[in-house]
């Protein structure tokens, strides 16, 4: 997938796995099922990042949970973010948006959770509309990032970005 999906073939992938053409179509009987398996695996671990982060946080106020959740799809992002623009390429073709839907409606979820535990921090009438606003800016703000400015994804770079979007989020949930 180095030189694209367009250039990418079973048989060129196979080579590289060094194995056979016949074992790669043993478990995938085409290029697009490799690319969905692929997908689907990254997913998960994108997923892994966001309960992971959200375990730290449970009890603790909404500017911890907020931060967290910025810096975990800032996180999750970084898992191999090459690999990341290759399948955000590829998403369309495959028909798989549900897998990454099912990622970031899992960070919606457990962020909605968090936000009905503390209704009494926040000033938004609906948990469930702001966790579905907070979620989709912060994944749109991430994933514009790296595909777009990796730069602010590294080093001192990447706690300002962090700090910057968590203020957005605290903003909006704290607007009164």
């Amino acid at each position: 997938m180095r030189e694209g999906y367009d250039q990418a073939s079973t048989n060129k992938i196979a080579a590289m796995a060094g194995v056979s053409i016949g074992s790669l179509y043993q478990y995938f009987p085409s290029k697009e099922a490799l690319v969905a398996a692929v997908m689907e695996r990254h997913a998960q671990e994108l997923s892994r990042v966001a309960r992971d982060a959200f375990r730290e946080v449970v009890g603790r106020p909404v500017e911890v949970a907020a931060r967290a959740l910025v810096k975990a799809g800032i996180d999750a992002h970084r898992v191999n973010p090459r690999l990341h623009r290759v399948l955000d390429e590829q998403v369309p073709r495959t028909g798989r948006l549900e897998q990454v839907d099912a990622a970031v409606n899992g960070a919606r979820l457990l962020f909605r959770d968090h936000l009905e535990a503390h209704r009494h921090e926040i000033d938004v009438a609906d948990p469930e509309l702001a966790a579905f606003v907070v979620v989709t800016s912060v994944e749109a703000l991430t994933h514009t990032a790296v595909l777009h400015r990796p730069d602010l994804l590294a080093g001192h770079r990447a706690e300002a970005f962090v700090d910057e979007v968590t203020r957005l989020v605290l903003r909006y949930l704290k607007a009164a």
